[in-house]
């Protein structure tokens, strides 16, 4: 079985989430949304689309989002059989989250690696 086939997003904490977006868009050119983030389409040599993307985005340090860790980021790998992967990772004795969810978007399961960083894994909806 594969496990990680690539990374689906990069999310990180900043002290001044509109300032740092600010600094990434006018210094490194990141096109920052609303919301918060980008996605970075990923394309082949030629730069025709290839299906598929990494999201990059930013959020304010109260965000709970990355709980129950107290890192400042979470990294997102994408794999191919998320609900596989979630049952040989609680074999090995990994500190598996019990939510798993299941939406548009795909499906998300987190496990806390022993450093104490949250780890989002998503398997893709079919055809992403």
């Amino acid at each position: 079985m594969k496990r990680v086939t690539g990374i689906g997003g990069i999310f990180f904490k900043a002290k001044d989430p509109a300032k740092l977006q600010a600094w990434y868009k006018l210094h490194l050119g990141v096109d920052v949304q609303d919301w918060g983030g980008t996605a970075f389409n990923w394309a082949d040599s030629d730069g025709k689309p290839v299906g598929g993307s990494t999201i990059w985005s930013v959020s304010s340090n109260e965000s709970d989002q990355f709980a129950p860790s107290q890192s400042s980021f979470m990294i997102n790998y994408r794999v191919d059989d998320l609900h596989a992967l979630v049952v040989v990772l609680k074999e090995e004795g990994c500190n598996v989250l019990d939510k798993i969810d299941d939406s548009e978007y795909g499906k998300f399961a987190w496990v806390i690696d022993p450093e104490g960083n949250k780890v989002e894994l998503w398997q893709p909806p079919a055809g992403q």
